[in-house]
């Protein structure tokens, strides 16, 4: 083919994030604030995603979580075409104590994409890793991957990783698409410590409940 151009909380960040208008992590912790008039100033929409921090290529986005309990984050890189169109997305979440697998990565990708032709990802020139897509949703067609430690360390040491998928439309092509690891190790990095915080978190907001009910 040729290129044509420990919890629920690590379970939901393993969920792609939607390319909706992001707000700054500091906009979402103030938004229910109110001021001197006693005017409400509204919160965050339980759900909605935010920006919390940026390392070069990489984002690191939230979901806001229900009142009391931590926003589950992830990595989150957006794939173009040569053209700088968006393509597809590129999320990244750790997974401690999981054995083998120690992170996980979902890329969403167009609903044009031919499911058949599978995915496939390399680091610099490594050789390519085959995966399958798991299934679609309007917004596009969801590949989940697992990386081991190795892998998660070729990420970390690497310059780019390319991303490669068939068209529906074009079965005999491929569309490649870069990924930038520029930043990846540093935002890797804040996003094991964000979410040790948020075990943390939930652990004592468990054990709270725990003593109340006693």
């Amino acid at each position: 083919m040729k290129p044509v151009s420990v919890t629920v909380l690590l379970l939901t960040a393993g969920l792609a994030l939607p390319l909706a208008a992001q707000e700054t992590g500091a906009e979402a912790e103030t938004a229910g604030t109110a001021d001197a008039t006693g005017l409400s100033l509204g919160e965050p929409e339980v759900g909605s995603t935010y920006l919390r921090e940026t390392f070069t290529d990489w984002e690191l986005r939230c979901v806001v979580a229900p009142e009391g309990q931590p926003d589950p984050c992830q990595l989150f890189q957006l794939l173009v075409d040569g053209e700088g169109n968006a393509v597809a997305e590129f999320n990244v979440f750790d997974m401690p104590d999981n054995g083998e697998v120690v992170a996980g990565a979902t890329i969403v990708t167009p609903l044009e994409t031919l499911l058949t032709g599978q995915l496939r990802l390399a680091v610099d020139d490594r050789q390519p890793r085959v995966y399958p897509f798991s299934f679609c949703r309007p917004n596009g067609c969801y590949a989940r991957l697992g990386m081991t430690e190795e892998e998660l360390q070729a990420f970390r040491a690497g310059a780019e990783a390319t991303v490669r998928i068939v068209p529906l439309q074009a079965p005999d092509q491929t569309v490649q698409l870069s990924v930038s690891l520029s930043g990846f190790t540093a935002g890797f990095e804040a996003l094991e410590d964000y979410n040790v915080g948020a075990v943390e978190q939930l652990r004592t907001l468990s054990e709270g409940q725990a003593a109340e009910s006693e």
